[in-house]
């Protein structure tokens, strides 16, 4: 069990955490997440998220001062919350409970990344990578195993009681199940690098159909094991960076001993397939992706993948709710093709924050220029600042950004 040193600066900081979690422009900001997920927007609504936490500890509010590991962990996730309640909250909303993951053990497709890697700034955890193909012929895709998914309910059950002993009368603990991540196209670009996946669908087709039909039917077989184990999650808070809040989930029969694929979001994307024609993002994306998504409550799809010339082919997606416009899209043509369908999930650039200055008209022009799309078109309207890697060292600049953003989504 954590020493009484640790116990005291963790206890003290959620009970920091908790006064936050009562106020109740919390329940609020919940209202208002319910609102723009059920296409009913009263205004746009702001979140960041990925923040380059290496460049933002401001007169030490970051500084970690436990000793015991497990401590530490719940110290950062309780300061950074502070931190950003403090600096840049715009519509986060903070929770009077503490998330403690479930030691789920999972064998994954047994495929390990080979790379190399180039590091240009040691403190910040975005590096450079090089990635080795692993897959040359169809024979290479008996390398993909099932999934075997498995609990170790004694050390759930440990990591439970150091929670209650931190937390107990300040925040309440709640178990965490697997809160799943599905992307067929992330780890085929870590498996092949993107260039030479790229190059297989175009001179190889079969053997990626062969890759992805077999991924597609381990992370089918790895939920079912979840769901039969009880060992998904539920009620999530965040779905990819965006309020999850909604009023149509879980759905009907829901038991919090026994979640559901349907009872819960998902979110999927294809990033690497950005240059790809809309006829091959259905052909090696979209049908493969739908017998998974189709399985979930709701779906947030899309990342930094510009979608713009996609929609067609996302619409044949089952249960997307949410769709993300990066900072690629032709945001005109992106709120066209969503329209009252969907909600706009826009990706502001982070460029706008890592140059040699920062140009606050600049930022607001570029948020003004989203909101008029939307309006033209009926979209209802998120703003999701995130893969933030760089503020070149002035934390300010992400605070400006929170301020000019929440004067143009409440500005009427």
């Amino acid at each position: 069990m954590p020493n009484r040193q640790d116990v005291a600066i963790v206890r003290e900081l959620a009970a920091r955490v908790a006064e936050i979690a009562a106020l109740p422009v919390q329940e609020s900001k919940r209202a208002l997440w319910r609102k723009l997920n059920g296409l009913r927007p009263e205004r746009p609504m702001v979140m960041i998220d990925q923040v380059c936490w290496n460049e933002m500890n401001v007169d030490d509010e970051l500084t970690l001062r436990c000793t015991d590991k497990e401590c530490r962990g719940y110290e950062e996730y309780l300061r950074r919350t502070l931190f950003q309640w403090k600096h840049f909250p715009v519509d986060m909303v903070v929770e009077p409970f503490v998330r403690v993951p479930k030691a789920i053990r999972n064998t994954g497709f047994g495929v390990h990344v080979q790379e190399e890697t180039v590091v240009t700034d040691p403190t910040n955890s975005v590096v450079g990578h090089q990635f080795i193909n692993q897959f040359r012929s169809e024979e290479d895709v008996e390398k993909i195993r099932m999934p075997q998914v498995s609990h170790d309910a004694a050390e759930t059950d440990r990591r439970l009681a150091v929670a209650h002993e931190l937390f107990d009368g300040i925040l309440e603990v709640r178990p965490w199940g697997a809160d799943p991540y599905l992307s067929l196209w992330d780890p085929i670009s870590t498996w092949m690098g993107v260039e030479n996946a790229l190059y297989a669908m175009v001179d190889q087709p079969e053997l990626i159909h062969k890759i992805l039909r077999r991924m597609t039917e381990g992370y089918l077989c790895m939920l079912e094991q979840l769901e039969q184990q009880g060992l998904l999650c539920h009620s999530q808070s965040l779905i990819h960076c965006t309020g999850a809040y909604t009023d149509e989930l879980p759905a009907a029969g829901f038991n919090p001993d026994k979640p559901r694929t349907k009872d819960i979001w998902m979110f999927g994307l294809a990033q690497m397939l950005s240059t790809v024609s809309p006829e091959m993002f259905k052909e090696f994306e979209v049908d493969y992706a739908s017998r998974i998504c189709e399985r979930f409550g709701l779906v947030y799809y899309g990342c930094c993948d510009p979608l713009d010339r996609k929609m067609k082919q996302v619409r044949m997606i089952p249960r997307v709710r949410k769709v993300s416009m990066s900072p690629w899209v032709d945001e005109q043509r992106g709120a066209a093709e969503i329209g009252r369908d969907f909600v706009y999930s826009r990706k502001p650039n982070p460029a706008l924050l890592a140059g040699p200055a920062f140009h606050e008209e600049q930022v607001r022009e570029h948020l003004l220029a989203t909101k008029e799309a939307c309006r033209r078109n009926g979209c209802p309207l998120e703003y999701i600042l995130k893969d933030i890697s760089t503020v070149c060292y002035q934390p300010q600049r992400l605070f400006e950004w929170g301020r000019i953003a929440m004067e143009v989504a409440c500005e009427s």
